[in-house]
Formats: structure tokens, sequence, C-alpha cells
């Protein structure tokens, strides 16, 4: 049976209804996939320069921002990007993994977060118009994308506990790939990411990883979990 450890990037605090939730996630996938998951909390504060986050098989860049340290959860977001290792980004992970992609690939060097930075002249997350704290809503998922797949649907509804998204600047500069939108909810904003040409890298602005409180195995974890077997 393979074992596998996975990097959860994020101040834990078991008062987050999702880090209650992922543990379950993982263990629930797991079992459906045959291996043994290991996951190892990684504080922000604690990621440095990201050397030591080579001995995992997959990071999952986790909810409840502001992190305390946001660089080291760029830099993990970073090193899981470049080194094409497995990654998933919710919620706080979305927003981050935005972030990280329009600093280094785009080259964005001033992109911030609205906020810890609500004064930046370029915001590439900004405040959602309505808020998403405890919400559950429809989410579309692109033809064809990593996140269609995993559901075998095309359209889900999954929970939400956020108040910040896609800036339309960023949106608009995502045309061209190769980081790529997977869902939209029934406005067409956007709610979901994923980047070609890496054996799994997806971000959701909601928290599929809920389900597992009620005993639903979250299907983008379980394709996480796949690409990470895939990949060791």
């Amino acid at each position: 049976m393979h074992s596998l450890q996975i990097g959860l990037i994020g101040d834990r605090n078991d008062d987050v209804v999702a880090h209650r939730a992922i543990p379950l996630a993982l263990g629930m996938a797991a079992e459906a996939c045959g291996v043994e998951i290991e996951p190892i909390w990684v504080p922000t504060d604690e990621v440095g320069n990201g050397a030591a986050l080579a001995e995992f098989d997959g990071l999952w860049c986790v909810p409840a921002s502001p992190y305390r340290s946001m660089d080291g959860a760029l830099t993990a977001i970073r090193v899981a990007r470049e080194r094409h290792v497995p990654f998933l980004g919710t919620c706080g992970g979305f927003q981050h993994a935005v972030i990280e992609y329009a600093r280094n690939v785009l080259g964005w060097a001033d992109a911030e977060h609205a906020e810890t930075s609500p004064e930046a002249s370029r915001q590439v997350i900004v405040p959602l118009l309505c808020s998403l704290v405890e919400v559950t809503a429809a989410v579309n998922l692109v033809e064809g994308s990593r996140l269609a797949q995993a559901y075998g649907v095309s359209s889900i509804v999954e929970g939400y506990h956020c108040n910040y998204g896609l800036s339309s600047d960023f949106r608009a500069a995502l045309a061209d790939g190769p980081l790529r939108i997977d869902a939209v909810d029934d406005a067409g904003d956007v709610r979901g990411i994923e980047l070609d040409d890496h054996p799994f890298f997806v971000a959701t602005l909601f928290q599929h990883e809920r389900g597992a409180l009620q005993g639903r195995l979250p299907p983008a974890v379980r394709a996480f979990a796949q690409a990470m077997i895939d990949t060791h």
C-alpha cells in the first residue's frame, strides 16, 4: 500500500470548520484510493524558503487567512507550481494561489490581497459584492476541466466561508492560460482555477472538504489523492 505525506499549509485552528474537515476528507480519500495518507500541518511562519517541503507528496493550502505569514503561503504555492507537486487550495488557498501566479508568472510584483493591503493599487483579490460566509450555492464546472472530471457532472452545490474573490482585472489576464478558470457561479463569477501542464494544481473558493463532515467523500480531494499516487 502506498504511503503519502501531505503538507497542510496554514495556521491550524480547530475552531475553523474546514480545519476539522480536512483530515476527515483525506482519510476518506485514502480509503477510496487504497493508500495511507498522513497529513502534516505546516504553519505558514515555518515554511521558510520552502526547502523542507521537498518531503511531501502533495501540498494543500488551507482556509483561514490572513495567514500568520503571507510570504510562507506564497512560497509553498510556488514550490508546488514550479516543482510540479500535486496541489490543492481552498478558500484562502485559492486567493493566495492567484496572488502567487500574478506576482511570479505574470510579473505583477505589486499584486496584493485587499484584506491585508486595503490601500494597494493592484488588488487581485477584492471584496465580494455579496458575502459568502456560511453560504451554500450552485457552482458550474467547465467541461473537460479537472473539477468536472472529478465530480462527473457539470453543476454542483458547495459551501463557502469567505468575503473575498477574484478581481476583474486578474480575470482578464487569464484569457491566454496556462492558469484557467474551471468553475463559475450562476452569475459567472470565478469560483475555481486550475493550471495546465501540471500533474494537479486546482484551487477553489468553495470549501468542498466540508462534505466530509456529513460523511461525503469530496470528489476534488479524491482526485488530489489519485494525482499523488500517480506521481509518487
